[in-house]
């Protein structure tokens, strides 16, 4: 009986560790926040918001950098920017030969992106062989009863 309940225990510690160091969930950008979820055994990325002006609505900001002209009308809040990533295993770091859009440009690029130790998301756009990206910090959401959503880093000291 104590072995079994040793095991479960394992079992709970484990899943737990896991929950902290996987891919899903919102992260912070230099320019927005975007949420990852497993869409279909794939990963997508959708910018949940991005950072505007005092008193310029979010949702106001167009994709008019989009190289189709079809879609220089939509909003890039809710856009999924992160498109043919695979999901292999449940504990996967590395993510390779997928593509991620940069609404700023209105490119999509050849991308990987790396769990990194330390709970942050090396992501890379490269362009033939040359590749260069940015680290995303994973944030903590909470929705409040009014739908309002306060985020703070994930590790950060104010985490309680």
């Amino acid at each position: 009986m104590l072995y079994l309940y040793s095991i479960f225990i394992l079992i709970i510690f484990s899943l737990n560790l896991s929950s902290e160091d996987e891919i899903f969930g919102y992260w912070l950008t230099s320019g927005s926040i975007v949420k990852i979820e497993n869409c279909g055994n794939s990963i997508c990325g959708e910018i949940a918001t991005i950072f505007t002006e005092d008193g310029v609505d979010p949702k106001s900001i167009l994709d008019e950098n989009n190289k189709d002209k079809s879609m220089r009308e939509r909003q890039i809040v809710g856009i999924n920017i992160l498109t043919d990533f695979s999901i292999k295993k449940s504990n996967q770091r590395i993510f390779k030969g997928g593509k991620i859009y940069d609404p700023r440009s209105g490119n999509t690029y050849k991308s990987n992106l790396y769990l990194n130790d330390d709970g942050s998301l090396k992501v890379e756009g490269c362009l033939a062989f040359i590749c260069d990206g940015e680290e995303w910090q994973p944030l903590i959401v909470t929705i409040n009863e009014d739908g309002t959503k306060e985020a703070i880093l994930k590790n950060s000291p104010q985490k309680t």
